[in-house]
């Protein structure tokens, strides 16, 4: 693995990181954008200066908490629209938020009365990664392949990207059969994550092969392939938030439909004949023929970029071009209680196992 350039990353989040006005616009562009949102609640900023940041003040029940004593509907709801808004913020905002600690989020009841389902408060835009077409589309296409099965399709696409170095060389079908298991929460409709199942990967990827003596032997199979991969600079914060937020998914011991939201959100995980149309919830099922009668309608083809399909004329855009914020507005408290980032290369699959 190239380490220097992963150091350059962190090096440019980090100062990032102390800058209030930064944080300040990458907040204010998700509370436009999640404004009267069913189910997530982002705060938004009453004044920003060198030193302070206050915005809108939210009460709800820190995610901590409902770790250590939620109840089963609580740990799901809250699953869910963790899962939700880790896939749909960089599709609508361009944005990804990427502290994905405990603290930094709430479970807001949906009216003053407590009636109706649960929403997802959201703290600390502190740390983000710009990802201006959402998440990157290799992502979504290197899922659905390792789902289909295509080793070598997956192979090419990973070297394609960087994860596999030009100066190696690994067996693609050894390479499937790594990712397969880190995948499974994608392969059923429902999954529950457990600490025992975060336990059981991180056994597989390091612990996979136990010597006579009882002790870890570092050269099991995937071990050794796990130590070939790269990890390009780009990826590096998209790397975190995913493992990170896995792991505070199997805290909560919560069932999540991510199936759904990598339909809904993921670009390149739905072939390319259906196409999610999120600001509209509905599917295209329709094949791009060329000539008369064939093709996507007027307005609903893929893009130039060929991230997904073009807004239909006359709707409400779901995605805000980042930095768009709305001047003005002054009116929220300073926002108590959430965690300042921290950065890592890598989020620790023993340490949550073992909490």
């Amino acid at each position: 693995m190239d380490i220097k350039p992963l150091i350059a990353e962190l090096r440019d989040r980090v100062s990032e990181e102390l800058d209030y006005a930064l944080e300040a616009q990458a907040q204010q562009v998700h509370a436009e954008e999640f404004e009267d949102d069913p189910d997530v609640v982002v705060p938004a900023v009453v004044h920003q200066c060198d030193q302070v940041l206050v915005t809108e003040w939210i009460e709800g029940i820190p995610l901590s908490e409902v770790i250590a004593d939620g109840t089963q509907e609580q740990r799901d709801r809250a699953g869910q629209l963790l899962a939700r808004f880790l896939f749909s913020g960089p599709a609508r905002t361009g944005l990804l938020h990427a502290d994905p600690h405990p603290g930094n989020f709430r479970l807001l009841p949906a009216d003053p009365a407590g009636k109706g389902d649960w929403r997802l408060g959201v703290l600390d835009f502190g740390t983000v990664d710009r990802l201006p077409g959402g998440l990157p589309t290799p992502i979504g296409d290197s899922l659905r392949m390792t789902l289909d099965g295509d080793a070598e399709a997956v192979y090419e696409l990973l070297r394609a990207e960087g994860f596999v170095k030009e100066s190696i060389e690994l067996d693609p079908d050894a390479v499937l059969d790594y990712l397969v298991p880190i995948i499974e929460p994608a392969q059923v409709d429902e999954f529950t994550f457990t600490r025992g199942w975060m336990r059981s990967q991180a056994a597989r990827i390091r612990l996979h092969r136990v010597s006579e003596a009882g002790l870890a032997d570092p050269r099991s199979p995937a071990h050794q392939l796990g130590k070939q991969l790269n990890l390009p600079p780009a990826y590096l914060l998209i790397h975190r938030v995913t493992l990170s937020t896995i792991g505070v998914l199997c805290q909560l011991g919560a069932t999540v439909r991510l199936r759904e939201e990598l339909e809904e959100w993921l670009p390149g995980f739905v072939p390319e004949d259906e196409y999610e149309v999120p600001w509209t919830r509905r599917t295209l099922r329709r094949r791009r023929e060329p000539g008369a009668g064939g093709g996507w309608p007027v307005g609903l083809g893929p893009t130039a970029s060929g991230r997904g399909p073009s807004r239909p004329r006359g709707a409400r855009p779901r995605c805000r071009r980042p930095g768009s914020v709305r001047p003005g507005g002054a009116r929220r408290y300073h926002q108590a209680g959430s965690s300042r980032p921290s950065i890592a290369l890598r989020f620790s699959l023993a340490q949550v196992s073992q909490r």
